[in-house]
Formats: C-alpha cells, sequence, structure tokens
C-alpha cells in the first residue's frame, strides 16, 4: 500500500503537473505544449500500467498463498494458527481487490483532469 501510495503521486499532482507544463501566453513560443503534453500523457499511461501490474501481481500470489493454506486447513482442520494464517492472507487479499476499483477510480480522475 505504501508502494502504490508513493506511486500514485503523478495522479495526486495532476493539476500541478499540468499548470506547470501548459506554457503561459508568455512562454508558447520557448515550450513546445504539444510535446510537453504528450510525455505527461506517457508518464501517466507508465504509471497507471505499472500500478495495475503491481496490483495484479500480488493478488495473483496471496491467491495461491490462499489456496495453499486452504488445502492445509483441510488436513488439519484443528490448526488454530493456520486458520489465523489463513484468515489474515484472506483479509490481504480482499484489500489487494479493493485496491484495483480504488486504481479505476483513481486513473478515471486523472485521464478526466488531463482531457
Amino acid at each position: 500500500q505504501e508502494l502504490l501510495r508513493v506511486m500514485r503521486t503523478i495522479d495526486d499532482r495532476i493539476v500541478h503537473e499540468l499548470n506547470t507544463t501548459i506554457p503561459t501566453a508568455s512562454f508558447v513560443g520557448k515550450i513546445d505544449a504539444g510535446q510537453t503534453c504528450k510525455e505527461l500523457y506517457q508518464s501517466l499511461m507508465d504509471a497507471h500500467t505499472s500500478r495495475e501490474r503491481i496490483i495484479k501481481n500480488c493478488i495473483a500470489q496471496t491467491s495461491s498463498i490462499v489456496k495453499t493454506l486452504r488445502e492445509e486447513r483441510e488436513k488439519a482442520q484443528d490448526d488454530v494458527a493456520l486458520l489465523k494464517q489463513l484468515r489474515k492472507e484472506q483479509t490481504k487479499l480482499k484489500l489487494m481487490q479493493s485496491e484495483l476499483n480504488v486504481e479505476e477510480v483513481v486513473n478515471d480522475r486523472s485521464w478526466k483532469v488531463l482531457s
């Protein structure tokens, strides 16, 4: 979650990024606004793709752990420590799945601002 928070900085600061990259009337001739806007668009795309890949990777890893723990739990139904670990991993999995929804909202907001 901390890594995602840091990686979402570009989205959190999109308005500031636009204000500092798009030239005012006095700087129009000195800066290529089209190129600057393309670069901002590309960095936003890269950030979104990277975050989605990381979240999905975490979901896949955690799902695998949950599956293994469930199988172990079926063999040892009385193991309380195993049950606690399973619940902990299930909670982590739900958290990661909810991050996909958060990511969708963050991305949507950024694209609306950029448009």
